[in-house]
């Protein structure tokens, strides 16, 4: 398995044993995805994974081969799941290769770190994940590549700075923060803004709200 497939690979675990933590209440928890609870946000992850090639199907078919309404058919299919059985299912696929079509691993990591922090954070849970793990997310980001509707677009212009990786992008009035409070906030979530500083929060608080 090639280098950046294991980054994968160790951030899913990771994010497995944040799940297999969880109880009872802890599940019906507002994530930071909205309309999406902490359980939707696991049944998104696993279906993505061990979804069938008909349930797949049936999804696009579905969500007319639109990706976020594609995700959120086959979310639904699994979010009725019990807890323990979507931590199961998503454990058994940890090591997988899959990733969107054309978008490679890093697409893949983006998924599990954000997703991480939708979760996280709405529960008083430490992101706790090493800063070098956010720099493929950030890159792929603040990339030409389309996100197909899956990340919100017309994002200010300004500059990102991460003040725990020698990482920035970008140009215009600077915002600077750790990376994984830069991460959420390119990915369209406000809830990590108090983490983040400079001339161009202002603008990216208007864009996020």
């Amino acid at each position: 398995m090639a280098a950046d497939w294991d980054l994968v690979v160790r951030e899913r675990a990771a994010l497995v044993e944040l799940f297999g933590g969880l109880q009872g209440d802890q599940w019906a928890v507002p994530s930071l995805c909205p309309g999406w609870s902490v359980q939707d946000v696991l049944a998104h992850l696993a279906s993505v994974l061990d979804a069938s090639a008909r349930q797949s199907l049936w999804a696009v078919v579905r969500g007319r081969g639109w990706p976020p309404a594609v995700i959120e058919q086959l979310t639904r299919v699994y979010a009725d799941r019990p807890p323990a059985d979507l931590v199961a299912a998503y454990r058994r696929h940890t090591d997988s290769t899959f990733g969107p079509p054309v978008l490679g691993w890093r697409a893949s990591l983006t998924d599990v770190m954000v997703h991480r922090a939708d979760v996280a954070v709405p529960l008083g849970l430490t992101l706790d994940r090493p800063p070098a793990a956010w720099r493929p997310v950030l890159e792929f980001l603040t990339s030409a590549i389309p996100m197909m509707g899956s990340i919100r677009g017309g994002r200010p212009h300004v500059t990102w700075r991460a003040t725990d990786l020698d990482w920035s992008s970008g140009s215009g009035p600077e915002v600077t923060g750790p990376a994984d409070a830069i991460g959420p906030a390119l990915a369209g979530r406000a809830a990590l803004l108090d983490r983040l500083e400079g001339p161009g929060l202002e603008p990216l608080a208007a864009w996020l709200r």
